[in-house]
């Protein structure tokens, strides 16, 4: 094999075919590569959660934190492989990440139990409205098949929303 021939391989774009037209895998993988970063910053904030929960209530958090961010975490995969297999491209960085990302970072010392399950339920909502767009947007190009994934992760996003909901409200 030539050089020449290796060379314009690896100049070549990521052109995967489609059935979908070009301003479809412009639009959709744009819109999953930042769902992407938002599903990674929402991770990272669940496992920072989960790493520094304390307290009387430290097992069953510790535990919830833990499953929710396995189940995030579990999206990433097949929203990144999404992206390629319509013919997009999708994150390559951790800074990329950080420039898409619309769930906020938490990096604060320290933050009470309560507080961390009331802003992981914020956050949840947020991705389940967020998740909705990207799906009205798949929708309008008639990306069925990006749609029903989303369907999946709006669930388990309202699942999730659910259990935060459940654990912070207050006995009476």
């Amino acid at each position: 094999m030539s050089s020449s021939s290796a060379e314009k391989r690896r100049i070549a774009p990521l052109k995967t075919p489609s059935g979908l037209p070009s301003n479809a895998i412009t639009d959709i993988s744009a819109a999953l590569t930042t769902l992407l970063a938002d599903m990674f910053a929402l991770y990272l904030k669940t496992k920072n959660f989960h790493w520094h929960v304390s307290g009387p209530h430290f097992r069953d958090y510790h535990l919830l934190l833990d499953e929710q961010a396995e189940q995030i975490f579990a999206t990433t995969d097949d929203i990144a492989e999404r992206a390629r297999k319509i013919g997009g491209t999708t994150l390559r960085s951790i800074g990329h990440a950080a420039r898409l990302q619309r769930i906020p970072d938490n990096d604060a010392d320290y933050v009470t139990p309560g507080d961390m399950l009331a802003e992981l339920l914020e956050d949840n909502k947020h991705l389940v409205s967020l998740l909705r767009e990207t799906h009205d947007l798949c929708d309008e190009h008639n990306d069925v098949a990006t749609a029903s994934l989303l369907e999946n992760w709006i669930d388990e996003a309202e699942r999730r929303t659910w259990f935060l909901f459940e654990t912070t409200r207050q006995a009476k």
